[in-house]
């Protein structure tokens, strides 16, 4: 009988620092700080891209980032081709519009007649 309480309370000790372990770790649920200050939160639309939205893109810089010189001339060419690439589907819409706006119509007689 002494063996089955020390078995219970053996395993209830385990238990109960299996789970301090997993509290101190893994936290106790609450919600997530505030972002910090030196955060960017770089952000895209997920549809209809245009120049300026990669115009406004920042990106944080860090010790060990990236070059600041040659993400700025990655975004502004990629802008530069959003836009030249939105003008050419307006430009091309607008020619299907006169296109349709000036086709003639032809009645089709029917052969029966």
């Amino acid at each position: 009988m002494a063996i089955i309480g020390l078995y219970v309370i053996g395993v209830a000790v385990l238990v109960a620092l299996i789970f301090a372990i997993v509290w101190f770790v893994f936290g106790r649920g609450e919600d997530l700080p505030p972002v910090g200050r030196d955060t960017t939160l770089t952000r895209l639309p997920r549809a209809g891209i245009s120049g300026d939205d990669v115009r406004g893109l920042v990106f944080a810089q860090t010790l060990r980032g990236y070059k600041a010189v040659e993400v700025d001339w990655a975004l502004e060419k990629l802008a530069r081709e959003i836009d030249e690439l939105r003008d050419v589907v307006q430009e091309l819409s607008g020619r299907d519009v006169a296109d349709t706006g000036t086709m003639p119509t032809v009645q089709v007689r029917n052969i029966d007649e």
